[in-house]
């Protein structure tokens, strides 16, 4: 196993806050004890790691997702240098757990959590917005799944789920990225415009659509890529007029959601004009 720290930033958000991830994999070192101002949330992708956090050691192993509170001190280093260990993390600001709870600040009695759907969802997100920190990505996916850990696993109360008038907020969401294809506004903007926290927005949208907004937003600029492929416009050419950040954007969301590339889609098309 290489040594290798690779760290990411993504934007909640096309002014929001920023979110680091880190993609790490180590055989020897070891870290000095330090304490981040973030929640820290690492999920174990391969051996084992041994850290010191509260006057105890934690065991990680693959699968096992790792939270540790903001200003608790703590090191880790490998629990044997023959494999090293591996891991996916990313570091939070307090806020976006609580969005979605009552009573302040989640606190993590246990740090060590055994969560298989969670830690599925983590491992992608972390892998997806790594190759590809799309702002509106990151702000429709990560917060979701902060909220789901606090909601699931601190001592916060959930706040309630029922979202008035869901339908019509998520029409208005819809509309608004629709208006926006290519600068959309973030996600806190809009609910703070509707009076709702960011969790209560997503919720709603999620409810009533059955996708998160940066995944409706996306199959609207497919449509739209459509038309213009089938006017005769390039990939390259289409990309920028319908909001992905470049061909190799729309060709992952056009191939997700058509099966096909774009080049395909315009040849196709164009052939069965002649």
């Amino acid at each position: 196993m290489a040594e290798q720290a690779l760290w990411t930033r993504a934007r909640l958000g096309r002014c929001g806050p920023p979110l680091d991830l880190l993609t790490a994999n180590f055989r020897r070192h070891t870290y000095a004890p330090h304490a981040h101002d973030e929640y820290t949330i690492g999920v174990c992708v391969g051996g084992s790691e041994i850290i010191d956090y509260r006057g105890g050691h934690i065991r990680t192993g693959p699968g096992s997702i790792v939270v540790l509170d903001p200003g608790e001190m703590h090191t880790g280093g490998p629990q044997n240098a023959t494999d090293g260990y591996a891991y996916r993390a990313l570091y939070a600001d307090p806020s976006l757990l609580a969005d979605g709870t009552l009573g302040g600040l989640p606190h993590f009695r246990e740090p060590l959590l055994d969560d298989p759907e969670l830690t599925a969802a983590l491992c992608r997100a972390h892998t997806e917005l790594s190759a590809c920190p799309d702002s509106l990505e990151a702000e429709s996916r990560l917060p979701w799944l902060l909220t789901a850990l606090a909601r699931r696993h601190s001592t916060a109360r959930s706040a309630p789920d029922l979202i008035p008038g869901a339908g019509a907020i998520a029409r208005t969401v819809r509309d608004r990225l629709a208006d926006e294809l290519t600068a959309p506004p973030s996600l806190a903007l809009l609910a703070s415009d509707l009076g709702l926290s960011r969790y209560q927005l997503l919720r709603a949208f999620r409810t009533t659509m059955g996708i998160p907004p940066y995944a409706w937003l996306a199959q609207h600029r497919v449509a739209r890529a459509r038309e213009l492929l089938a006017a005769g416009l390039r990939p390259a050419e289409v990309a920028p007029l319908v909001g992905f950040a470049d061909q190799a954007h729309l060709t992952r969301w056009f191939r997700r959601v058509l099966g096909v590339t774009p080049a395909a889609y315009r040849n196709s098309v164009q052939d069965s004009r002649r």
